[in-house]
């Protein structure tokens, strides 16, 4: 299967670099580059970067990222060593705070517990989501008094992470995480692998309802959309 999946990234890599063949990392180094890099004609986008193919220990990734903003509300992270890979997306919402502290703090979270237990398990992966959160909400706690706005600030988490050949996908709110491979008559074919956490699923808004059965305004219909207190759709059910 990942092997198809390399495949995919191959075929897909051509046309997407068109648009963003911009390497973040490099932005300093971009008035070098030579002009026959720029197959589009045009300038270059600072809201659209991207990474070449690079190795990691099954196989080979790359990336490209088209920011919404020019405020960078949204992280991702990449992270590779000798037995695994991590990828994290953190789509931030109200606000930078939340992607950021998540992007500096869960992977370190995440490499401690293993440490300590050897291994990487769901387990240490929700102790890892658990520790973050934990963290971020010390430093509103510390933090709101002279910075109100910061309470507001929110951010989806998904996290995939290759561990000896096993995949691990942990998601919180509604990022989502797709799988793709080679199937039959060498189509291919794209999996959902995680599950959305959006007021706009009836199965969410049931949820949320019978947790909160005294709050009739738990969730909100507002311009056509079902939002939470009729502010926002992304939720996680505690």
């Amino acid at each position: 299967m990942f092997s198809g999946l390399v495949r995919m990234a191959s075929t897909c890599w051509g046309p997407v670099r068109r648009y963003a063949r911009m390497n973040k990392d490099n932005n300093n180094n971009s008035n070098n580059s030579s002009g026959d890099d720029d197959e589009s004609g045009g300038g270059e986008d600072a809201l659209l970067w991207c990474r070449d193919l690079e190795k990691h220990s099954y196989g080979e990734f790359s990336f490209a990222v088209v920011q919404a903003n020019e405020v960078i509300e949204d992280h991702s992270q990449v992270e590779t060593g000798r037995d695994a890979t991590f990828v994290g997306v953190y789509d931030g919402h109200g606000g930078p705070e939340a992607s950021r502290f998540i992007r500096d703090h869960l992977f370190l979270h995440l490499i401690r517990l293993a440490q300590q237990n050897g291994t990487i398990s769901e387990d240490i992966l929700k102790s890892a989501f658990s520790a973050t959160e934990d963290g971020f909400l010390t430093l509103v706690r510390r933090s709101c008094g002279i910075k109100p706005l910061i309470a507001a600030n929110g951010s989806c988490c998904l996290v995939g992470i290759i561990w000896k050949g096993t995949l691990y996908v942990a998601n919180l709110g509604d990022s989502r995480a797709v799988i793709g491979y080679v199937g039959r008559s060498n189509k291919i074919v794209s999996e959902q692998l995680t599950k959305d956490h959006n007021a706009s699923m009836e199965e969410v808004r049931q949820e949320l309802r019978s947790l909160h059965p005294d709050d009739s305004h738990i969730v909100v219909m507002k311009n056509g959309v079902w939002r939470i207190k009729g502010i926002i759709q992304v939720c996680v059910v505690i």
